[in-house]
């Protein structure tokens, strides 16, 4: 098998070995393919080599019926990391990489408002008095089941953004997750937020493998603000607005 070697050492490294693998786990019941770890080396990661090609209609439709497999292959808690692992995980680029914290909770909206929102908010610079009120009050219909659902803990990628989504012959290909129990709208709200192509054949495949929730098109905007906020605490620019205003949506 042909590989090569990203350069991502030490416990980033084993972070990413673990998520890689726990999502390939899922692959026998049908889950979306994952980059196979070859190697934890010195120098870095091996990693298979994926030769990249177009993707059709028929490939991303795949593609969406996958990424349910990979999701209802579940996992132990909302905030669970990867089976064996300890403490913290890791978001964001190799080079500029936050913690994840990990945890277990009852719930969706808890352990996104405790793990996902109120950490980054507090990392971000240039938000005013008010907007943290703002996120505070989000946090606080979130702890309290508002947007809860019915559903058990998924095992998400994580950063599911159309670039972490290699296209090879006929099939799509996961990379760089950043894994946890989490819920399977925030996914999809990642391919959503910055493009993915045929996006829309991708959520017809999600949606016959396993039907989406009535209203999840009004979520996407609040499914997404850990990645918005993850952006804006790492790059700026306007990500701390488009966050602010998200949040203010759903308060």
């Amino acid at each position: 098998m042909e590989f090569f070697t990203k350069r991502t050492t030490g416990r980033p490294a084993d972070w990413e070995k673990a998520g890689l693998d726990w999502l390939a786990d899922a692959e026998e019941n049908g889950g979306v393919r994952i980059c196979r770890v070859l190697g934890v080396e010195e120098g870095g990661l091996r990693l298979e080599m994926i030769r990249e090609s177009s993707p059709s209609k028929a490939s991303a439709r795949a593609f969406g019926q996958g990424l349910a497999m990979m999701h209802d292959a579940g996992a132990p808690a909302w905030g669970a990391g990867p089976p064996g692992w300890e403490g913290d995980g890791y978001q964001g680029p190799a080079t500029q990489q936050l913690p994840l914290p990990l945890g277990e909770f009852n719930g969706w909206g808890e352990m996104f408002a405790r793990l996902r929102i109120e950490p980054l908010v507090r990392e971000t610079a240039g938000f005013s008095g008010e907007d943290r009120k703002l996120f505070g009050r989000l946090c606080e219909r979130l702890a309290g089941g508002v947007f809860d659902d019915d559903d058990s803990p998924c095992r998400l990628h994580g950063d599911l953004w159309a670039g972490n989504v290699l296209w090879s012959g006929d099939e799509a290909v996961l990379i760089d997750p950043t894994p946890y129990g989490g819920h399977r709208e925030d996914d999809l709200a990642a391919l959503d937020m910055f493009g993915a192509p045929h996006l829309g054949e991708i959520i017809k495949g999600y949606d016959e493998a396993r039907p989406l929730e009535a209203g999840w098109q009004e979520r996407v905007d609040l499914h997404q603000l850990h990645l918005i906020l993850l952006h804006a605490a790492l790059f700026g620019g306007g990500y701390g607005r488009r966050a602010v205003e998200a949040a203010r949506r759903y308060v």
